[in-house]
């Protein structure tokens, strides 16, 4: 009997983080899969280090990335890169991740070479087609191309069904970043000493790198970290800087030169796991982290005014603070100073998984392919 030829493409390192465990429990399932994979490198060095954490050869590497890329070129590269792949491999079944360009143009790729497509992450919504640039849209238009979609939750499974996808091709998974997480923090404890952090101060760490977030309000992020350090001499922030110049450029304008403020490079995934541990609070505009946090204890105020992530706001972990200087001080204020409402985030229940979402998946493909 024929193995069942499974390409699974991603580029980014969210991807690529919650992607990996997919992609080993497939190689685990040798007998009656064939683990093939595909990276199209839209972002290249956070993405090898991924790679080199889990131990994952890419079987093709598009190394597509280029220098301040833009949407268009970047569609068009990986539109046309991943045919020349799937001519090659002609795999069962496409597996795609989340809501990236790398995403949707690779799930484009392979409707029209009428191969199914699997989506996992499928189902988020903040129903604005501008919120998050060019996030939203690109979800939404790979949802309506896939045969099957791993919803991380029942709220993404409501979505699926009210954007008139069949129930039958529904399946509620768990997410696959609270897998990564699990085996990271279990199996790959990372120290932070070259860091240089005052271990008598607690850490907010900061992470915002969102396109929607380019000018303006990184800027009133940045002056909201700049009073809040001023007003709580008990605190550090940590400050991975994306390598996009857009992120550069306004954050060491505004933050650099703070003896409590610590700009540093995009950390490895296994020392960004051990720093969230050590954190007091996380601020943050991407995806992953809002739903990583709270499986480690951590409140998570969201640098975003909608999130496609609503779950983690109705179960407590995380809150939405949006990019309004006044808004985010008065909510980082709160935490540091009120124990109770710390207490009531720190301890609300992650509704993003158990760690076995990877497994789901694997048995999904196994016996509906």
């Amino acid at each position: 009997m024929a193995k069942t030829k499974v390409l699974t493409i991603f580029g980014t390192r969210p991807e690529a983080i919650k992607m990996a465990p997919l992609v080993k429990e497939i190689e685990k399932n040798s007998d009656t899969l064939e683990s093939i994979v595909c990276v199209t490198a839209q972002h290249r060095q956070i993405l090898d280090q991924v790679l080199e954490l889990f131990e994952i050869k890419p079987d093709f590497d598009l190394d597509i990335m280029k220098n301040n890329q833009n949407l268009w070129s970047l569609t068009s590269d990986v539109l046309l890169k991943t045919k020349e792949v799937m001519e090659k491999v002609k795999p069962d079944i496409v597996l795609v991740h989340g809501d990236t360009t790398t995403s949707m143009a690779a799930a484009l790729s392979a409707f029209y070479a009428k191969i199914p497509v699997g989506h996992v992450e499928a189902g988020l919504r903040t129903f604005d087609k501008y919120y998050p640039f060019p996030e939203e849209i690109n979800r939404v238009f790979t949802d309506s191309l896939c045969t099957y979609h791993f919803a991380p939750t029942d709220k993404a499974c409501e979505n699926l069904v009210k954007s008139q996808i069949p129930k039958t091709h529904i399946y509620k998974t768990g997410n696959t970043v609270i897998d990564a997480l699990l085996y990271t923090v279990n199996n790959k404890k990372e120290e932070l000493k070259e860091l240089n952090l005052n271990n008598d101060l607690k850490i907010i760490l900061l992470t915002s790198h969102r396109r929607e977030n380019f000018g303006k309000p990184l800027e009133e992020i940045c002056k909201s970290v700049l009073e809040l350090v001023k007003r709580n001499k008990d605190i550090q922030f940590v400050y991975p800087v994306h390598p996009n110049p857009n992120v550069q450029k306004t954050v060491n304008e505004f933050l650099y030169g703070h003896d409590r403020i610590h700009l540093i490079k995009p950390l490895e995934y296994a020392q960004f796991c051990t720093l969230m541990k050590k954190s007091h609070i996380i601020l943050t505009d991407s995806g992953g982290v809002q739903e990583e946090a709270p499986s480690l204890g951590k409140p998570v105020l969201v640098l975003r005014d909608t999130t496609e992530r609503p779950e983690a706001i109705e179960h407590g972990t995380v809150k939405l603070a949006g990019t309004d200087k006044n808004e985010i001080i008065s909510l980082v204020e709160e935490l540091l100073q009120n124990p109770q409402e710390y207490k009531k985030m720190s301890e609300a229940v992650n509704p993003y998984g158990d760690g076995f979402a990877s497994k789901r998946i694997v048995e999904i493909l196994k016996n509906s392919i």
